[in-house]
């Protein structure tokens, strides 16, 4: 099929570099490179099949020894050469014995390269990078510099093999992290138990889990209690304790007793396939800086060959005793100088660092661009519920008139609070106990943004806020905002009853991270539509800088654009469903809860998956360590290339130094990018 590059909006090309294809292949991890990529099997149609598509080939891939092998063949050839040549003189090492000699020593490394330049010719990519190595080792055996020739080669093909095994690793961490979905599941039928495979397991089966046991599918928890290991989802391994009925997802370990699990979610909607398929696809978003330097790739070695070309002939017409062969040399060196490596492979290869070190601390991006972007951010905007508090409410004070009967009132809010599924019923459910069904309940109406409304025994019960008091004519002998919690009016026949605070705690390492956030020279704001006295209570205590109560959402979002119109970037940290305009308005939307909601997963720009306001400062350095990185590699293969450019073009420098102005320097940035993945955040 002919190849076609794919390009974004603004012109740049979002296609892998013929090597960074190459590499990534080899590595198993194509999908990891562009799912849409013009280098993708979908384009290539010699590619029948791919290594990566969520299941893994042993028997296919090839072993470290394997990939090595022909570089030590070379290697030893090419050493028997050099001995023969310089320290025990042959008199039949000579002539075309000599060449011969030198032409197998090259093949093992230099066939597979001359192959990827032909077909990437085909493809209509001639000034690719195993072009440049092509012709740069070619010439130098046209010239007689048949060892320099097979090393530039054999320390090339090594270099890739390096590459290709940091791909790997990088690919093999997100994999291991993420994909620990168990093949199959044991479901019960009547009385019996049969193990069938994950994926025809039906909603409403019931699974059995065996202590250590992984979950593959989303469910309920059947059985009374059961202790899970929540690592694969959250990075965090301390055990959590879920009762009858709550809900447990793919990935989690049974860490005790037998537990059933009734599947509520099919095999490829499950929470951890999301996840997975977030974290594959998240490299599909480019960084700008990689697009810039994939771009720069495509201009870059075209001119490097001209200049070459010139290097070669241009000095005919200025210097008096001109010899071809010496400035076909300097050519030469300069061509392999020029081969752009350390840039196409390193700078992918730090934001798969990236991904992998935020995916390993249960913190999910969706694209590379956003560590780009989350590295300059000056402003965090949180919500409250959720965010910074456990967004689990309970009862602080029940304050009753004595005219009422404190009993009987409280079990009918109870009956009526049944009807809603707000945080606050819960909390009610909780401190009241069971519900009296022998109440009974006429005109249930829920008034949107005020409260409960309904009829018992003809007289009409009325529970929300004070808004809704006001609505009914209802007098009351208080002033709301002296209360710091949040407050429960109660009306019964007409008359103020009195009230229920409720309190939400904070999170035990929200202080922590409000702390770091400011450390890094971040703002924090907080937003949220609970009751001024209570967000301003909590922001008191945490010591953010700002803090509004009582918005609605289009509120919060005057108050972001009021921000982003000092030309700061900001991020918005929320349940990315109910706050989904800020979330879109926003640089980064980070959604808390990623364990909650699809839709969460589905709307931010990145996921913090165990509720932990603590990663949200974690992410931010991540960012900024990530762009420290690439700069960095971007810095030394820029320098190292200049220097020795011109050392080449002046004949100053040979193919020995030209071997580590290229290889070497692309080691040494690979070393650098896969650096983060060991860092502690």
């Amino acid at each position: 099929m002919e190849h076609k590059h794919i390009y974004d909006e603004e012109g740049n090309q979002l296609c892998c570099t013929a090597q960074e294809g190459k590499i990534f292949k080899d590595a198993g991890a194509k999908k990891l490179l562009n799912n849409d990529s013009c280098c993708s099997t979908e384009n290539n149609k010699s590619e029948t099949h791919s290594d990566d598509d969520g299941h893994d080939h042993n028997d296919g891939e090839k072993n470290t020894f394997q990939m090595f092998l022909p570089a030590i063949v070379s290697l030893v050839i090419l050493l028997i050469g050099i001995v023969l040549d310089n320290f025990f003189p042959q008199e039949w090492f000579k002539g075309w014995v000599r060449i011969v000699w030198y032409a197998v020593a090259y093949l093992p490394v230099g066939l597979p390269v001359l192959k990827e330049a032909y077909e990437s010719i085909a493809k209509g990519d001639v000034f690719s990078e195993f072009f440049l190595m092509g012709i740069a080792t070619i010439g130098a055996f046209a010239i007689g510099e048949y060892p320099e020739g097979v090393a530039v080669m054999l320390f090339y093909s090594v270099g890739e093999v390096f590459q290709t095994l940091a791909v790997s690793r990088a690919k093999n961490n997100i994999k291991a992290l993420l994909d620990q979905r168990p093949d199959e599941v044991t479901i019960l039928e009547g009385n019996q138990s049969k193990t069938i495979p994950a994926k025809q397991a039906k909603i409403g089966d019931i699974v059995q889990l065996k202590s250590g046991e992984k979950l593959a599918l989303d469910g309920e928890l059947v059985s009374e209690s059961a202790s899970f290991n929540t690592a694969a989802l959250t990075g965090e391994s301390k055990p959590d304790t879920k009762n009858k009925g709550e809900s447990v997802l793919a990935g989690m370990i049974n860490l005790q007793t037998i537990a059933q699990v009734k599947v509520t979610t099919a095999y490829e909607d499950s929470k951890l396939s999301k996840i997975l398929e977030l974290v594959q696809n998240a490299t599909a978003q480019k960084a700008p800086t990689e697009l810039f330097i994939r771009k720069f790739a495509r201009i870059y070695t075209p001119i490097v060959v001209g200049l070459a070309i010139l290097i070669c002939l241009l000095p005919y017409l200025f210097v008096e005793n001109y010899v071809f062969r010496d400035w076909l040399y300097r050519a030469l060196v300069f061509l392999v100088i020029s081969c752009p490596c350390a840039l196409v492979i390193s700078i992918p290869l730090g934001y798969f660092g990236g991904i992998g070190a935020a995916s390993k601390n249960g913190i999910l991006f969706k694209g590379s661009n956003f560590l780009d972007i989350i590295a300059n951010i000056k402003n965090v905007v949180m919500d409250k519920t959720g965010t910074m508090t456990e967004g689990v409410f309970k009862v602080q004070e029940v304050t009753l008139k004595s005219e009422f009967n404190k009993d009987e009132i409280l079990k009918m809010v109870n009956a009526l609070e049944s009807k809603s599924t707000h945080p606050v019923a819960t909390a009610i459910h909780q401190y009241v106990g069971e519900i009296d069904h022998s109440i009974q309940l006429e005109n249930t109406e829920e008034i949107a943004g005020h409260g409960l409304k309904a009829s018992i025994n003809g007289k009409d019960l009325l529970v929300g806020n004070f808004k809704l008091m006001d609505k009914f004519n209802i007098k009351y002998d208080l002033d709301p905002k002296q209360i710091v919690y949040t407050i429960i009016a109660i009306a019964y026949d007409g008359k103020f009853a009195g009230y229920i605070t409720i309190a939400d705690s904070i999170k035990a390492d929200a202080q922590l991270s409000i702390d770091k956030l400011k450390a890094l020279g971040v703002k924090t704001t907080m937003l949220s539509g609970d009751k001024s006295t209570v967000v301003q209570f909590v922001a008191d205590q945490l010591g953010i800088t700002n803090a509004f109560g009582d918005l609605l959402p289009e509120d919060k979002v005057n108050k972001v654009k009021e921000i982003k119109s000092h030309n700061e970037t900001v991020a918005f940290v929320g349940d990315g469903v109910n706050d989904a305009p800020v979330v879109a308005l926003s640089d980064v939307g980070i959604a808390m809860g990623g364990l909650g909601s699809d839709a969460t997963i589905e709307t931010a720009d990145v996921v913090i998956q165990d509720d932990k306001p603590s990663k949200i400062p974690m992410a931010i350095n991540i960012g900024k360590q990530t762009r420290k990185i690439v700069w960095q590699n971007i810095f030394l293969a820029f320098a190292v290339k200049a220097i020795v450019l011109v050392l080449g073009a002046g004949g100053l420098a040979t193919m020995w130094e030209a071997v580590f102005a290229d290889v070497g320097v692309a080691l040494l940035a690979i070393l650098n990018a896969v650096r983060i993945q060991r860092m502690k955040f």
